[in-house]
């Protein structure tokens, strides 16, 4: 069943009040956080590549406290293992059996700090729970709560013992962008702000775990015409074809293109995705899934700039009102 107007515009005027209630704790960053909210009511998970110190982890914490969430913090080191993140099993005397002892990836919003720091071993214990949000251990599979989103860091900066995603495991993340350093009227803002130092603790809960994921069914039933649909699937194949790529945007990129574009179509209450949804949300969704060949690489071409000449190119459809 398609969404229906009212719905629409209920759906708009939640997603607002969300999203203002976020902003008290990250400020001048109206447009990362819209992009971080349609990531949580399309059911995805969030990647952001980010200096220290820009507000990654208020983020989290913030957007699990305005839907009343649960929140954990993961600090991922080299010597991190996949059982600190997943638990453990531990046997119990006194019941002569074992228990099941939950490790922090078990919360509504994970935060996965600096997570190419850690092994490989380490960074694929995440890939099942973020593709079916579950976990198995010893042969037992434990659903994690629900809502769930992995809010997970990366340093740009410092590259010296890291390790970076595989491709297999950048694929699972929804979106890919970042904060960024403030204006400067929002940094003068701040600096004088007494409330700096927790920000989040501010955020007041509006809305329940299950009123989330009613959301992210509602989002699921905007309709997306055909012709968007190819457009879609014609950004996708330029991105394959192109010179400079090893890699193109796969059908599951496709998919989440099309999940994040119905709710940021519903975010502004239309029932209905439009071409400039599309175009809006191109480079957070398709970015990190693009693979540079190392010719390219070598001279300096960025994967932005091959999605800002393929949207260039492609020509959108036309007669799909907005």
């Amino acid at each position: 069943m398609q969404m229906q107007p009212d719905q629409a515009t209920w759906f708009a005027s939640t997603f607002g009040h969300l999203v203002g209630n976020v902003e008290q704790a990250i400020r001048g960053k109206t447009h990362t956080v819209r992009l971080a909210m349609t990531c949580l009511l399309s059911g995805g998970h969030l990647l952001l590549e980010d200096v220290p110190g820009t507000g990654k982890t208020i983020l989290a914490r913030s957007m699990a406290a305005v839907v009343q969430g649960s929140h954990h913090r993961i600090q991922f080191t080299p010597d991190l293992l996949p059982a600190d993140v997943t638990g453990v099993t531990i046997y119990n005397q006194g019941t002569g059996g074992f228990d099941f002892h939950q490790g922090p990836i078990f919360a509504n919003i994970v935060l996965a700090d600096e997570i190419n720091r850690s092994s490989p071993k380490t960074q694929s214990a995440l890939l099942e729970v973020m593709e079916e949000g579950r976990v198995s251990v010893d042969g037992v599979s434990h659903e994690v709560p629900q809502p769930f989103m992995v809010v997970a860091t990366m340093n740009p900066v410092e590259q010296a013992g890291t390790y970076d995603l595989p491709e297999a495991q950048l694929d699972r993340f929804l979106m890919k962008t970042s904060l960024g350093y403030p204006d400067r009227a929002t940094t003068i803002e701040l600096l004088g702000d007494e409330r700096s130092g927790n920000r989040s603790a501010y955020v007041q809960p509006m809305i329940t775990g299950q009123s989330v994921l009613d959301m992210v069914e509602l989002a699921s039933r905007v309709h997306a015409d055909e012709s968007v649909l190819g457009y879609v699937a014609e950004i996708a194949d330029a991105t394959r074809n192109a010179d400079e790529t090893d890699l193109g945007v796969s059908i599951r990129g496709c998919l989440a293109l099309v999940r994040c574009a119905k709710t940021w179509a519903a975010s502004q209450g239309r029932t209905h995705v439009v071409p400039d949804d599309i175009k809006q949300l191109v480079r957070p969704v398709f970015e990190h899934r693009c693979l540079l060949n190392p010719d390219a690489t070598f001279a300096g071409v960025t994967v932005p700039q091959i999605l800002d000449r393929i949207l260039d190119t492609v020509t959108p459809p036309t007669g799909v009102a907005a």
